[in-house]
């Protein structure tokens, strides 16, 4: 199938590793530009040289904290009229029952993640209004579907952004582009592995044994089998989904 993307230019957030650096490379792979956005401009250098050694396309990146909206508003000033498309990604909302995760835990993640997705379509959304075109991808989570007191943060957090998410892409075809959503489940990242710590640590009150409380039925994805739905939902065979949030999570939310 050709997903009609070669010579788009697309940017991703918390592109350094796990699901954001499988959907560069995929998205290289297409014959698509990068920008990469991460905090870490070690880890960046790394995907960046590592996807450039792979494939033919430019990549350019951006060491940047997006917890500070004037970061969000300085990377879409400047690079907002070349792209064609945004995957946000960007943030790991700490996992753990509420009495562990304090005020200015829980304010950090939501800082990150759903005001730097918030800010992030904001800025974005006049220029892609101008153009008549675009795509914003935001990878939120399953924590807003079946929220559980074991990720309280990320439950009420992801379930902004899917409804945010709804909203806004309810309306951004009329404007000429579309805004959708994915929803992970469990994926083997590092970002899982530290919420199994906090689990087991609450459960056991030994974080050493995280491995007992990865789930099993279904067991947890590859950041690639997210990555395919993104790249797809953000091609033109996708040309009538706009405000759809889509899970991939082998089934579990709905057993």
């Amino acid at each position: 199938m050709d997903l009609r993307l070669a010579g788009k230019t697309v940017l991703i957030t918390g592109a350094s590793k796990g699901i954001g650096l499988a959907c560069a490379e995929l998205f290289a792979e297409e014959g698509c530009d990068l920008h990469l956005v991460a905090r870490t401009g070690a880890d960046l250098e790394q995907a960046r040289d590592a996807i450039r050694g792979r494939h033919n396309v430019a990549v350019t990146i951006h060491p940047l904290d997006l917890s500070d909206g004037g970061n969000v508003k300085r990377l879409v000033a400047e690079t907002g009229e070349s792209l064609d498309i945004v995957v946000n990604n960007a943030g790991a909302i700490p996992g753990g029952p509420i009495h562990m995760i304090d005020e200015e835990r829980w304010r950090e993640a939501w800082d990150l993640k759903v005001f730097g997705y918030i800010n992030m379509c904001r800025e974005l959304y006049p220029v892609f209004q101008a153009k008549g075109a675009g795509v914003i991808v935001n990878v939120v989570g399953t924590g807003g579907e079946r929220p559980l007191a074991g990720y309280i943060a990320g439950a009420g957090g992801n379930a902004g952004l899917i409804a945010f998410t709804r909203a806004l892409g309810g309306k951004s075809p009329d404007d000429g582009f579309r805004i959708v959503g994915v929803n992970p489940g469990p994926i083997l990242t590092e970002r899982l592995t530290t919420i199994m710590r906090a689990q087991a640590l609450d459960k056991f009150g030994d974080e050493e044994r995280w491995e007992e409380c990865m789930p099993t039925n279904p067991p947890p994805g590859e950041p690639e089998d997210c990555a395919d739905l993104v790249v797809f939902l953000a091609s033109e065979r996708a040309k009538h989904i706009s405000g759809t949030v889509v899970t991939i999570d082998g089934g579990a939310v709905s057993r």
